[in-house]
């Protein structure tokens, strides 16, 4: 249900019906914002964990207000704001069976018609792990860990689902108490739904850090559940795993050691 902040009157706010009992609470978040919580990211964006009053760990990102033209895209509409997207995306993942945390609010605020900071609530995800560890991991748990992570993309494809922002920091993953790798994406503002083609989701692979040699297992294990011809899918993993990183090298260093 969506209403406005009668107190604020220029701040709209969506909750999701489970956690409507948290309203009175997210309704003063942005208010509380900056003296409160465990800051985990703080870029041009700002995260942090936060406790509600029931104990329920929440992970509220702030969205900065967007500038330029940008500024008028997202304030008339003619694109969604990306925390109103990370809201709303989470249930299409859900119902395909991909884990994402689950949503529990939307807090935009607004300078008259002008978009201004906005702020996405969801559940703190438990996963101790980020893939920036696979490469740092021993040849046995690497292996195992980068043919988990391309069965994995693979189903997620298969359910017509494509992260566009599929790098080692959105994908946390933990091993449950039968030994299984469980992942859940985070950052999920940019997706796209509809068939994925297997060429286009091994180009999905591309920022992934790993060694060669299990970047190559991931092209192929991946190609497998896809019925995708293996030599043909290393071939197209690997070139698109140096377009991407040769764009990034540009601008960036590079931030481990890549084998070409």
């Amino acid at each position: 249900m969506q209403e406005k902040n009668n107190s604020k009157p220029h701040c709209t706010i969506d909750i999701a019906p489970a956690y409507e009992s948290l309203r009175q609470w997210i309704e003063t978040l942005p208010a509380r914002f900056e003296r409160e919580g465990e800051t985990i990211y703080h870029s041009r964006n700002h995260i942090k964990v936060m406790s509600a009053p029931d104990g329920t760990r929440l992970n509220v990102k702030q969205y900065h207000r967007p500038g330029g033209l940008n500024l008028l895209i997202y304030s008339w509409g003619l694109r969604r704001p990306k925390g109103r997207r990370a809201f709303t995306y989470p249930a299409l993942l859900l119902e395909r069976g991909i884990e994402t945390p689950q949503p529990v609010a939307y807090i935009e605020e607004r300078n008259g018609t002008l978009l201004g900071k906005s702020y996405f609530v969801s559940q703190q995800c438990p996963y101790r792990h980020t893939l920036y560890e696979l490469p740092n991991l021993d040849k046995t748990a690497s292996a195992a860990l980068a043919t988990a992570i391309a069965r994995h993309t693979a189903t997620m494809h298969e359910r017509g689902i494509l992260h566009r922002d599929y790098s080692p920091g959105n994908i946390l993953w933990d091993i449950d108490e039968d030994g299984n790798y469980r992942f859940s994406l985070v950052d999920i503002n940019r997706m796209r739904f509809g068939d994925i083609p297997p060429a286009e989701g091994l180009r999905n692979l591309s920022r992934l850090w790993s060694s060669k040699s299990d970047f190559c297992l991931m092209a192929r294990t991946y190609a497998a559940c896809r019925n995708f011809d293996p030599e043909r899918a290393e071939r197209l993993a690997l070139r698109a795993r140096t377009a991407f990183w040769k764009r990034y090298m540009r601008r960036h260093e590079l931030p481990f050691a890549l084998e070409w």
